[in-house]
């Protein structure tokens, strides 16, 4: 069975840094698109950032010159630097990812359980 893990998630103060990871396990053929959302309370799920399979990334506009997306292929894990944390980015953040399956050979959609990042005001 295929599926996401996430780790980092904590508490931090802010202007704090914190880093996310994400990996795939099972039995993957391909990974295409990784990417991380986030969803505070009461808010919608929104998109953080997501990068190809061939290092290309985008970034929400509230998150661009503090956060980094980067992807280790060799080990099937996506990560998330965030650095000058603030207030607003407190939220749950998912990883996604768009993984092709052995023996299956379809695509999913995956989802991770989601990790809890906190930046107390």
């Amino acid at each position: 069975q295929v599926q996401l893990v996430e780790s980092g998630g904590d508490l931090v103060q802010p202007g704090g840094s914190l880093r996310l990871s994400c990996a795939a396990s099972g039995s993957i053929f391909s990974i295409s698109a990784m990417g991380w959302y986030r969803q505070a309370p009461g808010e919608d799920r929104e998109l953080v950032a997501t990068i190809t399979s061939g290092g290309s990334t985008k970034y929400a506009e509230s998150v661009k010159g503090r956060f980094s997306i980067s992807r280790d292929n060799a080990k099937n894990t996506v990560y998330l630097q965030m650095n000058s944390l603030k207030p607003e980015d407190t939220a749950v953040y998912y990883c996604n990812a768009g993984v092709v399956p052995i023996p299956s050979y379809s695509y999913l959609e995956l989802w991770g359980q989601g990790t809890l990042v906190t930046v107390p005001s």
